[in-house]
């Protein structure tokens, strides 16, 4: 998450960047505190979704992580330089089943591909898919001076030489003039019945051979990218945050013995510090958002992630957070406008 890049050689899901889950946000509404907004975002390339995908919010308000609410978006397939989407409903049980399933409460609204959101309300919800400017922030040429990027372990290897001494980041920004294809729904908060907290993940999906494959998830920023591996993204990616602890931990306390000097239990402290397994996004909206509770625009998540994996010897970027987020729905900015 905050996988635009997943390593050199970590690419997006079966090679297609519209499956690409980009980064998941949640926080309260800037203009009505008793709303929550989440946001997630996927291909880095900001055109149309996959039309045989399905986009899903999941959420969890009873803290098992099992699917309590599910909200699904699904695209029609582009034709003249439009897109349709239709968003779906479901609670309890039927919010589990991996189909686009439960209360159509959108049918057929444009996507927006241009300057102008197409907002679209539904009762006390409301929605916007399009082509947006991305909010996410990132010095992608300090990162690859702080990793060793060969092989398998993506940037698992710090060069430790790097870290107390030199600095590895430029001070450039990778990403001032990207833009990225969002989803955002804000919903009153009682909604979501938190207890107090929410737990939020995103999955994308799409059928293949008749069958739905989950071929993407997001929860934590930054921890599919700095986790994963060749060998194991495509288990990641499919599996479900209710397995997580068991089938990752030891994954993560040896990579973290590698990039801090964590001794296991120093690691599995820090892990249930943060709540980073499950990997989902957790949420109390009595609390101000900020990440690790919600994420807004300007939370920096690649200085806190690689703090969190040395143990806080990487210095931080200096970089700042992009200036064009707006005050009012959609709240994440107007999208760039493509150079010819």
């Amino acid at each position: 998450m905050s996988n635009h890049f997943t390593g050199l050689s970590l690419g997006p899901p079966l090679g297609d960047q519209r499956l690409d889950l980009c980064d998941l946000y949640a926080f309260q509404s800037p203009t009505d505190p008793a709303r929550t907004v989440i946001i997630l975002n996927a291909n880095p390339n900001a055109d149309a979704l996959h039309p045989d995908a399905i986009y899903r919010l999941n959420i969890d308000n009873d803290g098992d992580l099992l699917t309590d609410i599910a909200i699904s978006y699904v695209f029609s397939k582009p034709q003249n330089g439009k897109q349709m989407f239709n968003v779906f409903l479901a609670k309890g049980a039927e919010s589990r089943s991996v189909e686009a399933v439960g209360k159509k409460i959108v049918a057929d609204a444009e996507v927006s591909f241009g300057p102008k959101p197409n907002i679209v309300e539904a009762g006390e919800y409301k929605f916007f898919a399009g082509s947006r400017s991305d909010a996410f922030f990132f010095d992608f040429d300090g990162i690859k001076a702080l990793f060793d990027i060969r092989g398998k372990r993506n940037f698992t290897e710090p060069h430790l030489a790097t870290l107390g001494g030199k600095s590895p980041w430029t001070g450039v920004d990778s990403n001032t003039e990207a833009n990225v294809f969002s989803t955002v729904i804000e919903l009153p908060t009682s909604e979501l019945a938190p207890k107090p907290v929410v737990h939020i993940w995103g999955r994308c999906s799409v059928r293949q051979d008749g069958k739905l494959l989950h071929v993407d998830r997001a929860g934590h920023p930054s921890v599919s990218s700095f986790f994963n591996t060749d060998d194991t993204k495509l288990e990641y990616n499919a599996s479900e945050p209710v397995n997580d602890r068991k089938r990752w931990l030891d994954q993560f306390v040896h990579l973290m013995g590698h990039t801090g000097n964590y001794t296991r239990e120093e690691a599995i402290a820090a892990i249930d510090k943060e709540g980073t397994l499950p990997d989902v996004m957790t949420f109390n909206p009595s609390k101000p958002a900020k990440y690790p509770n919600g994420r807004v625009f300007t939370d920096d998540v690649i200085d806190y992630r690689l703090a969190f994996l040395t143990k806080k010897e990487c210095p931080p970027s200096g970089l700042k957070p992009h200036s064009d987020i707006l005050k009012e729905f959609p709240f994440i900015g107007t999208p760039h406008q493509k150079k010819s």
